[in-house]
């Protein structure tokens, strides 16, 4: 029964082998969301060609287990990218989990939940995943954490030793984690705990405790402090972001944190969410990009919210960059030297 219900593998999407030019500019000229998506594709554009800019991909939700795990590597591959802010579970649940050979499923959300219990399965809506897997997952993590030195790291720098790890030991060798390691792009995970990670750590940090000797913990704070230095060297930055949430907000706080040290610095001069999250409530997903503007965080000439499920309109957006080809031209910036 396991077996036939993780039968089907969710296929990664190619922005290579598809050119979305004449479909983003046939939408600049539509309303509603097409023409909100192709001005979120000309921002990203402004990002890529504005040479003092540094771009930060800020990830929340599961479109890395739901097809758009190869878009996000091929932003840092081909240069659009220079820092990553996402959530654990994009970063170690999907993307770290495939590079250790596993996969996500085609499922359904019509289903009964306890049975996929029973069979060990997780379902992310549509998607399925081996529990089973997911646990070697959490149990790899601690075996990293164990070679390492007993001391406070970032996420930033636990995640550069993970990609240094996955260089030696990656079934799947094109990760994301890898990815960002092979080009100086960091990696930070503000709620590293929120994930495989957190359960890999607590097992290395009780096997540590019984065992009378020290352990590695996650500093928080210092996640803060590397990314608002980030922002303090590259001044003119702009946030492409898929989702909300931690990461959103907490790529906008570089803004204020330097305020708080003292530095005068720009507020992120470009910035599009894609999202589904509603306003109604006072959130958004960590509020509109307009309503950031009032907390000093983000400029608002060239802002755009996309209302939509990231995954149709992502893969859209990133093949116009990708085969518009000005990336090729683009100043690399290798910001995990800034910590060297």
């Amino acid at each position: 029964m396991k077996q036939e219900l993780l039968k089907d593998v969710i296929r990664h999407v190619d922005i290579t082998k598809m050119d979305t030019r004449a479909i983003i500019d046939a939408m600049r000229g539509m309303s509603f969301s097409s023409r909100d998506t192709a001005t979120a594709a000309d921002i990203l554009q402004l990002m890529i060609n504005d040479n003092d800019c540094t771009n930060w991909l800020v990830l929340a939700g599961s479109t890395s287990a739901g097809g758009c795990m190869q878009v996000y590597v091929d932003m840092v591959r081909f240069n659009m990218i220079d820092c990553v802010v996402a959530t654990g579970a994009s970063v170690i649940d999907m993307d770290f989990f495939e590079a250790l050979g596993y996969k996500h499923y085609k499922g359904t959300p019509f289903v009964d939940d306890k049975l996929l219990r029973k069979h060990y399965i997780d379902r992310i809506y549509d998607t399925f995943i081996d529990e089973d897997e997911l646990q070697h997952c959490d149990s790899t993590i601690k075996t990293i954490a164990d070679t390492l030195e007993a001391r406070p790291y970032s996420s930033r720098e636990f995640l550069r030793e993970t990609g240094r790890w996955l260089t030696q030991h990656a079934t799947k060798k094109n990760s994301l984690i890898q990815t960002c390691y092979e080009h100086h792009v960091p990696i930070f995970v503000p709620a590293f705990s929120d994930c495989s990670a957190g359960f890999g750590l607590v097992m290395h940090q009780t096997e540590r405790i019984k065992a009378g000797k020290p352990y590695l913990t996650i500093d928080s704070v210092a996640d803060f402090r590397e990314l608002t230095q980030v922002k303090l060297a590259a001044q003119t930055s702009g946030l492409f972001m898929i989702g909300g949430g931690v990461p959103k907000n907490f790529a906008q706080d570089t803004v204020v944190c330097a305020e708080c040290l003292g530095y005068d610095v720009p507020m992120h001069q470009y910035a599009v969410q894609i999202t589904v999250a509603d306003a109604r409530d006072g959130a958004c997903s960590s509020s509109t990009l307009k309503e950031a503007a009032s907390w000093g965080k983000v400029d608002t000439v060239h802002e755009q919210m996309v209302y939509a499920e990231a995954t149709t309109v992502v893969p859209l957006i990133v093949s116009y960059a990708y085969h518009k080809g000005d990336w090729q031209k683009r100043k690399k910036y290798n910001w995990s030297n800034l910590f060297n």
